[in-house]
């Protein structure tokens, strides 16, 4: 008889793509928040304000993947230093930033992190659906707070 492949614990999948996130998720909120203090410009108000608006959705989300994290078993770890280590967004520039800068510069990180959530989805497509439906659902808000922030570039 030949020796069935073992089939990959669906908990410990879900786990292995949802840590990553869960980094990339905490830094985007902090890098937000940096930007949210340090824009400057004519349209900073707005940017100032629609910063936080996305800092606050971006907390929700990454409350529910690390709660997801826990639930299926693991220990979600939020702390400083394995964000720093786990994160995959790059680091948000230092000092004041323009209101066109901080649009560009954060657009830049909900796509990557986007980029990360798609990659989540397709490694547990047919693993672990209640994780991926989280991180559908994680993706779609993520991609809203996008298209809201990317509509302040628009000249039209």
């Amino acid at each position: 008889m030949a020796a069935t492949a073992k089939k990959p614990d669906p908990s410990q999948a879900a786990r292995k793509a949802l840590t990553p996130i869960l980094a990339d998720l905490i830094d985007l909120s902090l890098q937000g928040k940096q930007a949210h203090w340090n824009v400057r410009g004519r349209d900073f108000q707005t940017v100032h304000e629609q910063l936080d608006l996305i800092v606050t959705a971006v907390r929700l989300s990454y409350d529910e993947v690390a709660e997801r994290i826990v639930t299926l078993g693991g220990s979600a770890d939020g702390g400083a230093a394995q964000i720093a280590k786990g994160s995959r967004l790059p680091p948000f520039p230092t000092g004041l930033v323009s209101d066109s800068a901080a649009v560009e510069e954060i657009l830049a990180r909900l796509d990557k992190v986007v980029d990360g959530l798609r990659q989540g989805i397709g490694e547990l497509d047919g693993v672990e659906p209640v994780t991926q439906d989280l991180l559908i659902a994680t993706a779609a808000g993520i991609e809203k707070q996008a298209w809201m922030l990317r509509a302040k570039l628009s000249k039209a």
